[in-house]
């Protein structure tokens, strides 16, 4: 449908487009089923038409309606017109999150090839153990060269080599590894590995070390001096320069707003590689909420905390505190279920390394897989041992295979939606069949799941410094300055207008909503430059965040008008 309505916008664009390599790789790489061509066409259509509501917009209505009315339909069709800008970085984001599953993917075709020396069959299996848009891409070249002499494993490391080229280098010792002898198969297969983590590492470090300045520069002139400048209306006034609420509209709640979502979203796009979390669906069973609870819940706390504010404080705080509380309620009803079910994911995945090891020391002493994992469930703590415990009473009660055990229907992991879990089941399974020779290989993927986990902590602390400044900006710094900077120039103003122009109630709501909006953006923005952008983590925390500013700019408000 919705690749049908694209067609039908862009064949209303009656000149032909010539997009540039970048667009047509980013389209190619999104998989919408549609050109470059068609996305081109279908932009400069739109964009054209909402121009011209724009202008008809003014001619009909006119005076400020109209002039609002322009100006909205102008605006959006500079955004439609940058289409073909927004879908490259969308890209560039989306490639980030793909890259991130690197060294996992990386790390199962080693782990096949330890076992059999065909770099055609780890390529394989590798393609189907790590879902994902790097996996695909391997599946693709797999497909295309399963009945010729090559694995497709070389075309894959050139095609992903502009943005990570140890991937390259990682797919080339696999295939060298499947012809060297099987006592120096092990080395080039560990130097594989560590390839791509270096490399991922040695990007991450030089990005965090980069956009220290531009994160800056956001605080400062994003945040700090706009916020600050508030305090100035009486002065600006006493000078004869006052400020009319248009303007302050304008630039407090429309032009600030836009430069930092346009800033934040340069600089997701500069993210080399993201280590996405666990995504948690919708349909999970243990995910009670439904949007419709999230839309009740929001609406009664949007109710009940803009009646109470507007009881005991002022009108206008009301509705700052209805927007605040309203929306951040329904976020964090909607998606605290999916950070549960991600918690208890994380909790299986941290003993895993523990799991493997016990398993993989006494399938090399002669014990078979199943009686490992057995063995394992009584020694292993916490939710990983749970898991194992479960596998080994569904074999003794039911008497299926390890693989059906772990992810079958209702199987241990049916309810740990885990990528790392469900790789190591795999890798169990495939153990069962090898016998001893796969102990090895175990205590090898153990090894290397502890240096994955430890590399994505080295990737987040780099970047930390940045990231918690962005967040407690959002969160508490923006709002905290922003409401004492409004009390302090309703004080300066002599309370009712400020200057003669602005009253303190106009004030506090545009200033309002961009402490809001910061909230939102700049929150969004540390967790995308940590954690990638996954939906159900971004919501909880910009939920989180718009109770605490709403609480903040609205208490800081009050403190600081008892004060002056």
């Amino acid at each position: 449908m919705k690749r049908a309505l694209l067609r039908a916008v862009a064949r209303c664009w009656p000149l032909s487009v010539s997009p540039d390599s970048d667009l047509r790789r980013a389209v190619a790489f999104l998989g919408w089923g549609v050109d470059a061509e068609t996305v081109v066409g279908a932009s400069y259509a739109a964009a054209v038409a909402l121009a011209l509501v724009g202008v008809l917009g003014q001619t009909v209505l006119g005076d400020s309606v109209g002039l609002a009315v322009a100006g909205c339909c102008l605006v959006c069709a500079a955004v439609v017109l940058a289409t073909t800008k927004l879908v490259v970085a969308f890209a560039s984001v989306r490639r980030a999150e793909a890259l991130g599953d690197a060294p996992a993917l990386v790390t199962r075709l080693t782990m096949r090839l330890s076992l059999t020396p065909a770099p055609g069959a780890a390529a394989a299996f590798g393609a189907q153990s790590v879902p994902g848009a790097l996996a695909d891409s391997l599946a693709s070249h797999v497909r295309r060269t399963a009945n010729g002499p090559n694995t497709g494993l070389q075309a894959f490391g050139r095609e992903w080599r502009p943005w990570l080229p140890e991937l390259e280098r990682a797919c080339s010792l696999v295939e060298s590894a499947g012809r060297e002898p099987a006592q120096q198969r092990g080395a080039t297969l560990e130097r594989a590995r560590t390839t791509v983590l270096d490399g991922i590492h040695d990007r991450t470090a030089a990005f965090a070390a980069s956009i220290s300045g531009p994160a800056t520069a956001l605080y400062a002139f994003g945040v700090l001096l706009p916020l600050a400048l508030v305090a100035l209306l009486p002065a600006l006034d006493a000078a004869g320069v006052p400020a009319s609420l248009s303007l302050l509209v304008v630039v407090y709640d429309v032009l600030l707003p836009l430069a930092v979502t346009l800033a934040s979203a340069w600089l997701l796009t500069k993210r080399p590689v993201a280590f996405r979390p666990t995504p948690i669906r919708r349909s999970h069973p243990d995910v009670w909420s439904r949007p419709t609870h999230a839309a009740v819940a929001g609406i009664a706390a949007a109710l009940l905390a803009g009646w109470s504010v507007r009881l005991v404080l002022s009108d206008w705080m009301g509705f700052v505190a209805a927007a605040g509380a309203g929306l951040g309620t329904a976020l964090v009803v909607a998606f605290q279920p999916m950070q549960s079910v991600r918690s208890t994911v994380e909790a299986v995945e941290a003993g895993l390394p523990d799991a493997l090891s016990l398993i993989g020391r006494r399938v090399t002493r002669g014990t078979a897989t199943e009686r490992a994992v057995e063995d394992a469930a009584t020694a292993v703590p916490g939710a990983t041992g749970t898991v194992l415990a479960e596998v080994a009473g569904r074999q003794r009660r039911l008497g299926v295979d390890l693989r059906t055990a772990f992810v079958g229907e209702r199987g241990a992991l049916a309810t740990v939606p885990s990528e790392r879990a469900e790789s190591a089941a795999s890798l169990l399974a495939l153990s069962a069949r090898e016998g001893r020779p796969a102990g090895d290989a175990l205590l090898a993927m153990a090894d290397h799941l502890q240096t994955i986990d430890e590399a994505e902590q080295a990737n987040r602390r780099a970047v930390a410094q940045v990231t918690n400044t962005l967040s407690n900006t959002a969160a508490v710094f923006a709002p905290l300055v922003g409401g004492a900077t409004v009390a302090l120039s309703a004080a300066m103003g002599s309370a009712g207008p400020l200057g003669g122009s602005v009253a303190t109630a106009d004030l506090g709501l545009a200033v309002g909503w961009y402490v809001l909006v910061l909230a939102i953006v700049l929150t969004t923005l540390a967790t995308g430059l940590t954690d990638g952008l996954d939906r159900s983590l971004v919501g909880y925390r910009v939920g989180l965040a718009l109770l605490a500013a709403t609480a903040t700019y609205l208490t800081a408000f009050v403190g600081a008008t008892s004060l002056v």
